[in-house]
């Protein structure tokens, strides 16, 4: 049983490495370089992401079918507090401070949107994986606020460092609260196909865009010596410890299908790639974070597709 479930969902995993491979290869190669790698990444962040979110909201989205709708960005912080806490039980082990807050900040943060994106898409049927779809961009809401306010000080060591009020507000939460609201007011019957379908179009590039840029910046990432004791603990907590207390708190608790999948497939993702972005825009050293990424990466394409097969066994999702 466990293994007809595992074929397809090792198949849909590793098609979704072999995409960030593309992105991977095109950096190592030099065609594209960091500066190109910025450039579609801003384009994916600021643009077809936010177009991916509102198209969606706007066509399959409704208060009334979706009345637990803000237990997702809720969920979002129950699951960076589960994280932070793992982190902090493994983080005694880390001798460097700095390297310390670096390796909670790994385990704290996911890889939340891009990955679970694709992995949903490929993985689900699509009545299921278009509600998933919803649940997820209602999930980044509280993550990117999260993320962009606390994890940024988290990762900047001072507390000198001023508060940029404007970085809660990414595109993507930007995108979801317009959605919300227009949607809230009634306005979305008011918004006609021959705008809304081009930014469907464009939201649609969203999934094979996204994975360049991950694959990209693996292959762009510097980093020292190799500390092996620190990725074994990260990959531990963060791939092993976190999904585990997942599947825990799903079975105690009944969580619905969709809802326990998100949980599961949150708890089981790579740490955030976005945490290479933030030390390096804020200029401190990079004693873990790349290549807690990069291995990170590497050791998912085990271990996502055997907690996955687990979960859609349980649950008989597909």
């Amino acid at each position: 049983m466990f293994l007809e479930v595992f074929k397809p969902t090792l198949l849909g995993v590793i098609q979704i490495f072999l995409l960030g491979a593309v992105g991977f290869f095109l950096v190592k190669k030099n065609f594209l370089n960091e500066e190109g790698l910025r450039a579609l990444s801003r384009l994916v962040i600021e643009i077809t992401l936010p177009f991916l979110i509102f198209s969606r909201l706007i066509r399959e989205f409704s208060f009334t079918a979706y009345p637990d709708w803000w237990v997702y960005p809720l969920l979002s912080v129950a699951i960076t507090v589960t994280g932070l806490i793992i982190g902090f039980l493994f983080m005694g082990f880390i001798k460097n401070s700095q390297a310390k807050l670096q390796f909670l900040s790994l385990v704290t943060f996911q890889n939340s949107g891009y990955l679970p994106l694709v992995l949903i898409a490929a993985l689900l049927p699509k009545a299921k994986a278009d509600a998933l779809f919803i649940y997820l961009f209602l999930f980044l809401l509280g993550f990117n606020l999260i993320m962009w306010s606390w994890g940024v000080y988290l990762l900047t060591f001072t507390r000198a460092k001023k508060f940029e009020l404007g970085s809660l507000f990414s595109p993507a939460v930007i995108a979801t609260l317009v959605s919300l609201a227009v949607i809230y007011l009634g306005l979305n019957r008011f918004v006609p196909a021959v705008v809304l379908n081009p930014m469907r179009l464009v939201g649609d590039c969203t999934l094979p865009l996204a994975l360049f840029v991950v694959g990209g910046n693996l292959a762009a990432m510097h980093w020292a010596k190799l500390d092996k004791n620190a990725l074994f603990l990260l990959i531990l907590a963060k791939l092993i410890v976190l999904p585990v207390l997942g599947f825990l708190l799903v079975i105690k608790f009944k969580f619905p299908e969709l809802m326990g999948l998100l949980i599961i497939l949150q708890l089981a993702m790579p740490p955030a790639t976005s945490t290479s972005i933030i030390i390096s825009h804020y200029k401190k050293e990079d004693l873990l974070i790349s290549q807690g990424i990069f291995f990170g990466h590497i050791a998912s394409l085990a271990s996502i597709p055997v907690f996955l097969s687990l979960y859609f066994m349980i649950s008989m999702i597909q």
